[in-house]
């Protein structure tokens, strides 16, 4: 009976460790009036509970791609889009970043011009630098089919 039980006990453990959620997601999309192919100039706004430095993260990659990029409070007068995001994270043995969400928005009305999603669980997680350039790479190829 011992024996059966540190068996089941085995099995169990090592389909607990070989089962998981490996689940991601990556969307894009682009309001149809939106021409995403005219914007030189972005605001990233910073998110308030962010405190890892996705803003910046944000900035940089947008600046490689070469949009003039401001950050910090208040934004520029005249910019073409500003661009806002919500990071969620969640403890899995390290924190990671489970999901980021990214908007470009026209800034006199803040409407929602495009919207970029990346979702990845534990077993397909991604540093941060990696789901900055996912969102936003899907966004701006989505912004540029819909020319």
């Amino acid at each position: 009976m011992k024996n059966l039980m540190k068996l089941v006990s085995a099995v169990l453990l090592m389909a607990a460790l070989t089962t998981g959620c490996a689940v991601n997601r990556a969307t894009a999309t682009v309001d149809p009036s939106a021409r995403l192919d005219t914007l030189k100039s972005l605001h990233v706004q910073h998110h308030e509970p962010d405190g890892r430095g996705i803003d910046k993260l944000i900035a940089d990659n947008l600046r490689a791609r070469g949009y003039q990029v401001t950050t910090g409070k208040p934004p520029p007068a005249q910019v073409d889009a500003t661009v806002t995001y919500v990071d969620k994270w969640f403890w899995d043995i390290t924190m990671y970043m489970l999901e980021l969400t990214v908007q470009f928005r026209e800034p006199k009305t803040d409407f929602p011009l495009a919207t970029g999603n990346s979702f990845h669980t534990s077993l397909t997680r991604k540093s941060p630098p990696e789901m900055v350039d996912e969102v936003l790479g899907n966004i701006l190829k989505e912004g540029k089919a819909r020319k």
